[in-house]
């Protein structure tokens, strides 16, 4: 298959057997259907095998293939009418943010998101999805105009953080992160956020503070990336895959921990292989979450937004202590120890 990647070597090796004993049997006139049925028996056991027991690192290849489908991807088959916008109205345009006005099944809507490259041309052009500041001053634009005119906002999450170097500082990288972090809460309107691949450090928080956090099941999401733990705490960028492992940045691991509210599965190998299906997982997945947050008021999406990142964080004793006053949990805890003498 296009676009091996190293985990799925077996796989491919096997299915080289295949195809080499069906050639063949063809150039010599025989029968090898009994051996050929074995064989691809195997190969879906092993494919099996292989996709059930993905690890870290696994999944991490999976996120960042570069034939993923990306955000403007989903933009063209998800949505109607739309209509790119572009500049922050201060410095400049900036490629690796790419937003705009569509309708999603009928319902006006605004859609911003990470856009990476195809290709080193086009990879080159839009900085390789790390997003200057005025990439971020651009959403902000873009997210408060819907917010004027109530249009819910969809964000589509993909990078691998905001640009680091001198321009992007000199510019106020850190304030505009923050001033669109602080907008996004206060906004009136339903917020959907969705991982496609890579979501990592401020840069994808950026854009990513949503009533709903959304994540395809091979995506990542973090506080930062695996590279840049590994060289913050081992001084050693080759450990990075030892850095996500503690980091615990996998939809599987991030939904038992309460930080995204669904994952949104992909097919066999990764949303790569079969873009039309992943598309269309992404589509009932959104419109199911849309429809929940249209009917709610202002005042209540701004709450659900609050409590859904208060509530991050949290251990679950101090959680249990704050549900409970002192003295009802000391008595039971007395009586429980009377009970205990008593026995």
């Amino acid at each position: 298959m296009p676009g091996e990647l190293p985990f799925e070597r077996p796989l491919q090796e096997l299915r080289a057997k295949i195809e080499e004993l069906k050639k063949f049997g063809e150039e010599k006139n025989m029968d090898f259907s009994d051996e050929i049925r074995r064989l691809e028996e195997r190969h879906l056991q092993l494919e099996e095998e292989l996709y059930a027991n993905l690890t870290v690192a696994d999944r991490m290849q999976i996120a960042r293939h570069p034939q993923r489908p990306m955000t403007l991807d989903y933009i063209q088959a998800l949505f109607t009418d739309f209509i790119e916008l572009h500049g922050d109205r201060v410095f400049g345009e900036d490629q690796a943010i790419v937003g705009g006005i569509a309708k999603f099944n009928g319902v006006p809507i605004t859609v911003v998101g990470h856009q990476r490259g195809k290709d080193t041309k086009e990879n080159v052009a839009r900085n390789f999805g790390m997003p200057h500041p005025e990439g971020y001053r651009k959403a902000l634009r873009l997210m408060q105009q819907a917010d004027k005119f109530g249009r819910p906002i969809i964000t589509f999450l993909d990078t691998k953080g905001a640009f680091p170097g001198a321009s992007s500082e000199e510019r106020g990288i850190g304030a505009s992160i923050a001033l669109n972090m602080m907008a996004m809460a206060g906004f009136r309107v339903p917020i959907i956020c969705v991982v496609i691949g890579e979501g990592e450090s401020g840069g994808a928080i950026g854009i990513g503070v949503g009533n709903r956090v959304l994540m395809l099941e091979h995506a990542v999401y973090s506080v930062i990336s695996p590279e840049g733990a590994a060289a913050i705490l081992f001084k050693d960028s080759s450990k990075a895959m030892e850095a996500a492992q503690a980091l615990k940045i996998t939809s599987h691991d991030l939904l038992r921990m309460e930080v995204i509210e669904e994952i949104i599965p992909e097919p066999r190998g990764g949303a790569h292989r079969n873009p039309e299906r992943q598309i269309e997982y992404v589509r009932d997945t959104l419109w199911k979450h849309l429809q929940e947050l249209l009917p709610m008021t202002a005042e209540e999406l701004r709450e659900d937004r609050y409590r859904k990142f208060r509530k991050i964080g949290e251990f679950g004793f101090y959680r249990e202590l704050s549900e409970e006053p002192s003295g009802k949990q000391s008595e039971e805890h007395s009586d429980e120890q009377s009970d205990e003498q008593s026995d």
